[in-house]
């Protein structure tokens, strides 16, 4: 938000520098971002001075051209060489002296220096209109006015504004300082609790007046609701035209574009006072009759920037008696809009409820300086006062008769919030006591009213523009924010309470499972929780049904709640593979949102992403890609760091994969892996195989806690292995062989290791062989050549009963 300085020292006489006051708002919470300075003639006309033309004559080398000798207020006149063909002696003329730097409206900068031109030196440059920036003549050189003297500055002659611009960083909350007025008013504060008290001057309505009754126009609100207050008064017989030069500074300080006189005086009280204001050509309101409510879903409206909107049914519109005239709170219509030719105005002046507001700016992609504060809420007290501030200013600036009556619609006033403040609570919160005088007087300075006094505090009625004010604790902010953070002692003395901690706190075992990841190569990624519903269409109905859905998205491609880490993760890998990094480890930490009927589940997982080759290129290592058993061993080591072991592997019917398996205890699912359907890649442009896990981060962490970690002495006696060449039927599965080898010896057999696995003509239909080694270890002795015969003879039995084995 853009400040005048200027136009703030209309509401509060400072005579500080603008650093100080911009230290004094950040005090107090309105952080000063910087400060730009604004000249209304660019350059000011800094070293352009009143000159006398002393003579006129013709230059000898040049029919075109004049030589002149010029009285700027100097020792001795200068030589200028002219080519405007109005210069003539005895004129008072603007002149650029050397140095000078010159701004014209069009083109670029340029420096006055001593030169010659056509032999004939020339000490500076009598100016035309447009290369002062003060206008668009160029048919020749300005003359000025007889009486001025010579050397006079022409920053003093035309008046230049200078002006210090503040940016203020303002928080979303504080609606009350969206205006200059707003800003002094907390200026006036925070003076005040520096012992420096400065009169707070409010603008005077008190010559509004009706001049006649001439132009009523009949307002009828449908919809109070939305519209809780809403005035208005008719201006006739007025003149639209530029405004005045003071008017056009102050808009353009702050970046707004002067219109005319009418559209202007709108603006000026908008950022004046901060109440949004509309002007309507009473001459095209027809039947002179407004009515305020909402239209059917679909109705064509065409807004000033000519461009056609179809309404929302819940958009409030301001209508006439036959045709909506504006979006209300948010843009006007081009069809009643003031333009050169508008004789009399309906002026209106309203407050529009403003989740009403906002919900209408951002279903039209609309964001103007009227949505920004009725968004966030304004004053309703203000509205009629602002209604005749404003009126007053046209009258002032466009002439006319005020004809009507104020209409002022408001049928509920709203009572001021009441809050009671106890000192027990502000001492605790601000962390040390401050005197009870000081805590009234700053609330005093904040207009907030003290009604009742007790010993345990001060029962308050908060002033109707802090709308932002609701509970004790926004009060003692506000008390804290004027007394001044820096005045709060610092102790040389620290407390603080140590929580009790448990090692399997979810934040520990992720940041543990975060690192392991990490030295595989993985990079983390944070992904937006906002996704597009097409992402769920691809994974079937069910997905699409169970979509969470934003009541007010910010557009269609985040308009629902993420039910995967999956299409996240690809729109990385996507990105990244667009930008030849071809080679990727992703894993993300992140919650996905379902829906089931009225209820709401969340649920927190861990996702991977592998895709291209497993390590960068290198003469010492042969290429390789990543692959599912690459993903699955990660996988594996995650769950082991954990203390998850015992895991069993199923077929998953996942959408998301082409090919994919899923880890189980107990038969909940812990992990899915898999490959991604390539019709899921061709979506996200993704030519190349993607391999993606995905963990039920709650059920891992819930398996965690009941797993302890127990420790045993390294054994001091030597394994043993052994191996077996299993003909087996092709359906079986490395995980029965191991599960079943478990199962026969559970003693001395501390692992079963495939190394081998072969498929082909040499072997019957439907068979495969596994090669598979035992490792045998006995930790109180050696095992002897009997026992180890012993136990291959039952596993040979075992694997030959259960599961129909052969050996090779």
């Amino acid at each position: 938000m853009q400040i005048s300085y200027n136009w703030l020292k209309q509401f509060i006489n400072l005579d500080w520098p603008s650093h100080k006051t911009a230290e004094l708002l950040t005090d107090i919470g309105l952080e000063v971002e910087g400060i730009t300075t604004f000249e209304s003639i660019k350059g000011g006309l800094k070293g352009v001075v009143v000159g006398h033309v002393l003579s006129c004559e013709k230059h000898s080398n040049a029919d075109t051209l004049k030589l002149t000798s010029v009285d700027i207020g100097a020792e001795v006149p200068v030589q200028i060489v002219c080519g405007a063909p109005n210069v003539a002696k005895d004129q008072k003329v603007p002149v650029a002296t050397i140095g000078t730097t010159l701004y014209p409206p069009d083109g670029e900068a340029w420096h006055i220096k001593k030169g010659k031109i056509r032999g004939e030196e020339s000490h500076g440059m009598i100016c035309a209109e447009d290369e002062l920036g003060l206008g668009a003549g160029h048919d020749g050189i300005m003359v000025l006015e007889d009486n001025l003297a010579p050397g006079t500055p022409c920053s003093e002659v035309f008046e230049v504004e200078q002006d210090e611009v503040f940016e203020i960083g303002l928080t979303p909350n504080r609606a009350d300082a969206m205006s200059h007025f707003g800003v002094a008013r907390d200026l006036k504060a925070g003076l005040k609790q520096r012992e420096i008290d400065k009169e707070l001057i409010t603008p005077s309505v008190s010559q509004f007046g009706i001049d006649n009754r001439s132009l009523k126009v009949q307002v009828t609100v449908d919809n109070n609701k939305a519209a809780p207050r809403y005035c208005g008064v008719t201006i006739s017989n007025l003149k639209v035209k530029p405004s005045p030069d003071w008017l056009q500074h102050r808009l353009r300080a702050i970046g707004a574009k002067p219109i005319n006189n009418v559209v202007d005086v709108t603006n000026y009280v908008l950022h004046e006072l901060g109440q949004p204001l509309h002007a309507f050509d009473a001459e095209r309101i027809h039947e002179h009759k407004i009515i305020v409510k909402t239209l059917p879903a679909g109705t064509k409206f065409m807004t000033l920037d000519g461009e056609e909107r179809n309404l929302h049914e819940d958009d409030l519109m301001i209508c006439d008696a036959e045709k909506p005239m504006c979006i209300a709170g948010v843009f006007g219509g081009i069809n009643t809009g003031v333009t050169e030719k508008t004789k009399a105005i309906f002026l209106e002046s309203a407050y529009f409820d403003p989740v009403s507001v906002r919900k209408t700016a951002k279903r039209h992609g609309l964001n103007t300086d009227a949505s920004f504060r009725f968004e966030r809420g304004i004053d309703i007290e203000n509205v009629e006062y602002a209604l005749k501030r404003a009126a007053l200013l046209i009258k002032d600036l466009a002439g006319g008769d005020i004809t009507s009556d104020v209409v002022d619609f408001y049928p509920k006033r709203i009572d001021e919030q009441q809050v009671f403040l106890t000192f027990r609570k502000t001492y605790s919160l601000i962390g040390q006591e401050i005197p009870q005088d000081t805590i009234k007087s700053i609330l005093a300075s904040l207009d907030i009213r003290v009604k009742s006094v007790t010993e345990a505090g001060l029962g308050l009625s908060i002033p109707s523009y802090r709308v932002d004010v609701q509970r004790e604790v926004d009060v003692i902010e506000e008390i804290l924010r004027i007394y001044g953070y820096n005045n709060i002692d610092f102790k040389n003395k620290l407390n603080a309470s140590i929580a009790p901690t448990y090692k399997y706190e979810d934040y520990k075992l992720q940041h543990s499972v975060g690192n392991f990841l990490a030295a595989q190569g993985f990079f983390e990624i944070m992904a937006n929780s906002l996704t597009s519903p097409e992402y769920s269409n691809l994974l079937g109905d069910s997905f699409g049904k169970s979509a969470v859905a934003m009541l007010n998205p910010l557009g269609t491609e985040l308009s629902v709640m993420r039910q995967s880490l999956l299409f996240s993760g690809l729109e990385a890998v996507s990105h990244n593979i667009n930008r030849k990094n071809r080679d990727l480890k992703l894993f993300e930490f992140g919650k996905t949102y379902h829906q089931t009927g009225k209820s709401y589940i969340e649920k927190k997982c861990l996702s991977l992403f592998l895709t291209g080759n497993r390590h960068a290129d290198s003469w010492a290592i042969a290429e390789k890609g990543t692959d599912f058993f690459y993903l699955k061993s990660i996988v594996t080591n995650v769950l082991h760091r954990l203390g998850i072991s015992e895991t069993i592997p199923a077929r998953t019917e996942n959408p998301i994969f082409a090919e994919g398996l899923a880890m189980t205890v107990n038969s909940k699912e812990l992990v899915s892996i898999g490959t991604v359907r390539k019709s899921i890649l061709k979506q996200m442009d993704i030519k190349q195989e993607t391999l993606y896990a995905e963990f039920n981060w709650d059920q891992v962490i819930a398996l965690a806690k009941k797993n302890d970690i127990s420790y045993q002495e390294i054994p001091k006696y030597p394994e043993v292995k052994r191996d077996f060449a299993l003909l087996l039927d092709d359906r079986i599965t490395f995980q029965e062989v191991y599960a079943l080898g478990r199962r026969t010896e559970k003693k001395l057999l501390k692992d079963i290791n495939l190394f081998d696995v072969y498929t082909g003509d040499k072997l019957p239909k439907g068979k495969k062989s596994y090669a598979v080694s035992f490792t045998l270890q006995d930790s109180q002795r050696t095992l002897t050549d009997k026992q180890i015969d012993k136990i291959m003879d039952k596993l040979q039995r075992s694997y030959q009963k259960e599961l129909g084995a052969e050996l090779r």
